[in-house]
């Protein structure tokens, strides 16, 4: 009989032979299924020195809070124990890439989140293009260039994909006066935005943004969506490419293991592939 701390530093020895670590791992593994919590605790301390090691790599280049990593980490562990084929040998290094597959997913999903903008984290100018049209269309009505039928005639007609026949019988009117009607609230509407911005509005860019569009040539504003399309499509790939990482306080992380960036975890068993 011996104590586990005990027993976990024997099999830590290098003169340790790889069959022993196996049996042990597979009694704690086969206990921890049958006997449930107390022997689950007990692989996770036996396994503590591999998942702080696993913990502390991922934590180092994790640009959120390193405890989420952690318990990612060690989710990924215990959710092992119940699944490792016990049969095979390397019991604890599959149940070590278990657990930094699982780190590794928390840690790709906060890089592909927004980064926030410094400083202070406040609120910024929205990317173009801003607003929504309905905002255009309320500030229209608001200061007297529609009304809200005609606001609700070009909203729906135009934005919704409403069809100008069932509007016109929703509103009991003729198809031919919701046509006359929708065009001489557009002429009303387009002229009011091509107007010089007010200065005590100057910073509501909605307007400026669909003015602008509207006087565009129909083959420019073709050719720049195109455009707009490529440029988001390489903006999405950088993404993927570099991330800024943030660094981390050297007492975070689990049982302080932020304290210095170690070498990647040892090479892989032959269970998972390169890519991990």
């Amino acid at each position: 009989m011996l104590p586990l701390d005990e027993l976990r530093d024997r099999l830590m020895r290098r003169s340790c032979p790889k069959a022993t670590r196996d049996a042990v791992w597979t009694e704690l593994v086969k206990r921890a299924r049958s006997e449930g919590a107390t022997w689950t605790l007990a692989c996770t301390g036996m396994a503590l020195p591999a998942l702080v090691s696993t913990a502390r790599w991922l934590t180092s280049r994790y640009p959120g809070d390193p405890f989420d990593v952690q318990a990612e980490v060690l989710a990924g562990f215990i959710g092992a124990i119940a699944t490792v084929d016990i049969d095979r040998p390397q019991v604890l290094p599959r149940l070590r890439w278990a657990a930094y597959r699982a780190g590794m997913a928390a840690l790709f999903e906060a890089l592909d989140a927004p980064t926030p903008v410094p400083p202070g984290f406040r609120s910024t100018p929205p990317a173009p293009p801003w607003g929504h049209p309905d905002l255009v269309l309320a500030r229209a009505v608001r200061e007297g260039v529609l009304t809200r039928t005609e606001a609700d005639l070009i909203g729906s007609t135009r934005l919704e994909d409403v069809p100008v026949g069932r509007w016109a019988a929703d509103h009991q009117v003729t198809v031919a006066s919701a046509y006359k009607a929708r065009q001489r609230a557009e002429r009303h509407l387009t002229d009011y935005l091509r107007q010089p911005a007010d200065p005590g509005d100057s910073t509501d860019p909605v307007a400026d943004h669909v003015a602008a569009e509207l006087s565009r040539p129909p083959a420019e504003q073709a050719s720049q969506q195109v455009v707009n399309l490529r440029s988001r499509a390489r903006t999405e790939q950088t993404k993927k490419v570099a991330r800024a990482v943030s660094k981390k306080d050297s007492d975070s992380g689990l049982l302080q293991c932020g304290r210095s960036t170690p070498d990647r975890p040892e090479t892989e068993s032959s269970e998972v592939p390169r890519c991990a």
